[in-house]
């Protein structure tokens, strides 16, 4: 079995992101850069695999600048076997690009599955897994908080407004993690050497024929309106009076 994996390099989940003065974009001087972390759990969930089969391989693919190597370092560390960077200039690629460019490496691969993050936590898209799967024609489990396989399917358990779901598919499919699916290891010291010397080949757009000029383009970002200070009420029947009058709720 073949498990593709992919990985994206965000700004790091502890950092407090800050608007560029212009409202261009994100300031991404000096911020510490790491993995997508439901890309992570997608990771772990990929090994799981392995260590229980025995028998499969853990392909990670990032689609991204150079630096986005040591986001696939990180996947090999976790126990990832070898890694593709398909290298793109330091700039966003919308999700259908990325979605073409994993087309592509899906079928240079040949997974049995492909496991990813539901959404990036830099732009929130929510897009590619389920992009990926339309353009490949394979089935789909999105928001999984469980993932089994058996012999030529895979039984989802995801997460709904209403409570769980849980699918078949059959495989080969595509399976997007939610946070409940697992806990990410923290990669040991020896694994960590040891990924500095797994294979890791790096490709192009142009290789997979996609063209990822934007097709979209973003106005102005800024950020969210700050809190404004609370006030005391003297009284039930104040509170019930601005909750009327001035926060509209009742």
């Amino acid at each position: 079995m073949k498990i593709l994996v992919p990985v994206k390099r965000v700004v790091d989940f502890n950092v407090k992101i800050r608007v560029k003065p212009d409202g261009s974009g994100i300031d991404l001087a000096n911020v510490k850069m790491s993995i997508n972390p439901f890309d992570e759990i997608a990771v772990e969930e990929a090994v799981r695999i392995k260590e229980k089969s025995g028998a499969a391989e853990v392909v990670a693919v990032s689609i991204g600048p150079t630096k986005a190597q040591e986001i696939i370092r990180t996947a090999l560390a976790i126990g990832a076997d070898r890694g593709i960077l398909v290298e793109t200039p330091d700039t966003p690629i919308e999700p259908l690009a990325v979605a073409k460019i994993l087309k592509g490496v899906v079928e240079a691969e040949k997974p049995d599955l492909v496991i990813l993050g539901k959404q990036a936590i830099d732009d929130d898209c929510n897009q590619t897994g389920q992009m990926l799967a339309a353009l490949l024609g394979w089935p789909q489990g999105t928001f999984a908080s469980r993932l089994s396989l058996e012999s030529g399917s895979a039984i989802v358990t995801r997460e709904v407004d209403g409570g769980l779901e849980t699918v078949r598919l059959k495989t080969p499919a595509v399976v997007t993690t939610d946070l409940r699916l697992n806990e990410p290891r923290y990669p040991s010291l020896p694994n960590i050497m040891k990924a500095k010397k797994k294979p890791l080949d790096t490709k192009k757009p142009e290789d997979f024929r996609v063209d990822i000029a934007p097709r979209l383009k973003v106005l102005k970002i800024s950020e969210p309106a700050s809190r404004k200070a609370g006030v005391r009420v003297g009284s039930v029947a104040e509170l019930v009076q601005k909750l009327k009058a001035e926060a509209g709720v009742l």
